[in-house]
């Protein structure tokens, strides 16, 4: 049987896998995941019924390609955990630790923040092209003639796609000043949405670290209290033995089991979107969405073969001088986030 030590290093090398794994091939079509996934598909499918498989593909169709809610109610079913947890047990150990009402309410005021942005990412049309609209926002960007070309039409919505501007698939429409397709908020984040998603992560990552740092202070306290760091025990030879940090945290284990596994959650889950809120905060200095940045990391121009030698729209050689085209200087910037470009209509006389 393994020790514990040998648990707890599994446990944070599986955390910090992960971490570096969702980071790593966030966005990108081809991953270890869904080769994993297909070999695993292949393997399985010929000694599974034909009516599983149909269901199985239904449901991964329905999950990843189509839009739907999921993802939100599994959203609200961790926090409600997390926050029913730290409420029935962390909350009562840190009144009992003294722990003033102020910053014990820290979390529950963070909560209605964050809801109130993630409500706003969910229903604000994130800047939808349409008949009625396409003509000004046509007007709002220039075409950089790189990654974004004039007169090339969106073959399913039948319109001039505007600069900045690409068709979203789940949701079946042009978004203007496209980033990418959120699930957890099971809407795309545009033009007009883009400063709720930013407020949205950082407030997640608050919350979550804030979390984090009561509940660390708690059981820090509680082993103050309990004299451990001066104990000692008897190990297997029958000889006594100073209490290290691995007994402490093997002891804490025992003792607040949910706590420490909530515990591992919060952190693992305010390094993941602290490091997704940093590399959005980059974006947003810059003036560039994900969508760009992924497509200027492997730049090729969907309109132009690399064989072709005339007649070319564009030089098929990035020119990192051109990387950051829409940049105008961080504050301009900033305030095209939180204050969205607008197209002037003309009016008829």
């Amino acid at each position: 049987m393994m020790d514990f030590l040998t648990l707890f290093v599994i446990y944070v090398i599986v955390v910090l896998t992960c971490i570096f794994l969702v980071c790593k091939y966030s966005g990108q079509q081809q991953t270890p995941f869904s080769v994993l996934f297909n070999c695993l598909v292949k393997v399985v499918s010929p000694f599974t019924p034909t009516c599983l498989q149909k269901f199985t593909q239904w449901c991964m169709h329905r999950l990843f390609h189509q839009r739907n809610n999921m993802f939100i109610y599994l959203h609200i079913l961790l926090e409600g955990v997390v926050y029913a947890e730290f409420s029935y047990e962390v909350f009562g150990f840190c009144r009992d630790m003294d722990t003033t009402l102020s910053s014990l309410s820290v979390p529950y005021i963070l909560l209605v923040i964050k809801n109130c942005f993630f409500y706003l990412c969910i229903k604000r049309d994130p800047g939808t092209v349409t008949k009625k609209k396409v003509a000004g926002q046509l007007q709002i960007y220039p075409y950089d003639r790189r990654l974004f070309h004039p007169g090339v039409s969106c073959p399913t919505c039948q319109l001039i796609k505007p600069a900045r501007s690409k068709h979203c698939r789940l949701c079946d429409r042009c978004v203007q000043r496209f980033d990418h397709h959120c699930v957890w908020v099971n809407n795309c984040i545009g033009a007009q949405n883009t400063r709720y998603f930013l407020l949205y992560l950082c407030s997640v990552c608050a919350m979550a670290g804030d979390m984090a740092v009561l509940t660390g202070d708690m059981l820090l306290h509680a082993v103050l209290r309990s004299g451990l760091l001066a104990a000692s025990y008897i190990d297997e030879f029958g000889q006594q033995q100073p209490a290290g940090f691995m007994f402490v945290v093997q002891h804490l284990f025992l003792t607040f089991p949910r706590i420490i596994f909530m515990l591992g959650f919060l952190v693992f889950v305010f390094f993941l979107l602290a490091g997704y809120a940093l590399f959005h905060s980059y974006l947003a200095l810059v003036n560039q969405t994900s969508n760009e940045w992924y497509k200027s990391r492997g730049y090729f121009c969907q309109h132009c073969h690399p064989t072709t030698t005339a007649d070319h729209l564009c030089d098929p050689a990035p020119d990192h001088s051109k990387r950051y085209y829409y940049s105008r200087g961080i504050l301009p910037n900033l305030g095209e986030i939180f204050f969205p470009l607008k197209s002037v209509q003309k009016k008829d006389i």
